[in-house]
């Protein structure tokens, strides 16, 4: 029996991630250490364990799961990850954060159930856009999707985690448009959409105060502008070729989060243009050999699902990215497999696993 690889080229590109993610963490590490009640040991060790070693764990494993698991039990993890993010609500469980609450708590181990829930909402959502395949250009095929969808925003905007929310709607559209949504539909949705952070933005002070800021950088840099003004004069410092592996200066005192989501303006001051535009193109490399095993995919479910796993890491990362450079509304994301978090490593890892497996039975270009 001929047993075929998995896509070596993608899984290189996953470990250049990873690595280059461990170098610019362990840096940005030391502007976190220098502020009082930091160790190196709580900072690195859900990085290190919780993300990089379980995710390697989850990575092996789901490689060597057929993708069809997951269609199976797509339900059931869906059911499962949004019980988990309404379990953040039940005293003493959940942990509050920075004005949200977004954490589990159990003991001295921590968990965003956000991540579950991108994940596993892109998985119930590609199993049921497979299911419903034939039937995609009737409204009642629209109800199970809106459903899904209206129960993760409900979920999210209680915590709230509009960042997430962004995400998962961006993945759903996504998937829906190449799952044969007619284009009525999808003006439907975006509508809907629309209507949805019109209102939130209306009702949620600090959203607007996000989108002025974005707005004009400049209204209120000792405030709301604070961690976008000491982004860009990180990236601006970062010149050409950088400081130096380091040597970042806007890590100490200045920016906030450097290990969280200011964490690719740590990376920009410190390896300049040049750098920033390799972990462009890595996340770009990484986003087309994804894009082709979703082309070159075995059925319809596996394409729909590599397909969303792919965006769901790419298009968060790019948003992180375009809030550190001020064209894109801040919005607390992560820079998947670079920031701190043990549970968004550990969940990119697992998805990349799945990817991993779908890319074993690849159709041939050639027959």
């Amino acid at each position: 029996m001929n047993r075929r690889r998995s896509d070596r080229f993608f899984f290189f590109a996953t470990a250049l991630l990873v690595v280059v993610g461990l170098l610019v963490f362990a840096s940005a590490s030391l502007g976190l250490l220098s502020r009082s009640g930091a160790t190196f040991t709580s900072v690195a060790f859900s990085q290190l364990f919780l993300g990089l070693f379980l995710g390697g764990v989850a990575l092996l494993v789901t490689s060597n799961i057929s993708y069809r698991f997951w269609r199976r039990y797509s339900f059931p993890l869906f059911l499962l990850s949004v019980l988990a993010s309404i379990a953040v609500f039940i005293p003493g469980l959940g942990l509050p954060h920075g004005g949200a609450t977004r954490w589990l708590s159990i003991g001295s181990f921590s968990f965003q159930p956000a991540e579950f829930l991108k994940f596993g909402s892109v998985v119930y959502i590609s199993a049921l856009l497979s299911s419903l395949r034939r039937e995609m250009h009737s409204i009642p095929s629209m109800i199970p999707l809106l459903i899904a969808i209206g129960i993760v925003a409900l979920v999210l905007i209680a915590q709230p985690d509009t960042g997430t929310l962004i995400v998962i709607l961006a993945v759903s559209f996504l998937l829906f448009f190449v799952g044969g949504g007619r284009w009525l539909h999808i003006f439907y949705l975006t509508l809907i959409a629309a209507v949805l952070f019109s209102a939130l933005i209306y009702f949620k002070p600090y959203l607007k105060d996000r989108i002025m800021t974005f707005l004009d950088p400049a209204r209120d840099p000792s405030g709301s502008s604070w961690q976008v003004q000491q982004s860009l004069n990180a990236i601006g410092s970062g010149d050409i070729f950088g400081r130096g592996f380091g040597q970042s200066i806007q890590k100490f005192q200045y920016l906030p989060e450097p290990i969280g989501d200011s964490i690719f303006a740590v990376a920009a001051e410190e390896f300049g243009f040049v750098g920033s535009v390799g972990i462009l193109l890595l996340f770009a490399f990484f986003c087309a050999r994804g894009m082709q095993i979703a082309a070159r995919s075995p059925d319809y479910f596996s394409g729909l699902l590599v397909l969303g796993l792919v965006i769901l890491i790419t298009f968060q990362s790019l948003i992180n990215i375009a809030s550190m450079l001020g064209v894109f509304p801040l919005t607390g994301l992560p820079l998947l497999f670079m920031s701190h978090g043990g549970t968004a490593l550990f969940f990119s890892l697992l998805e990349v696993g799945i990817i991993l497996n779908v890319s074993k039975s690849m159709k041939r270009k050639h027959a």
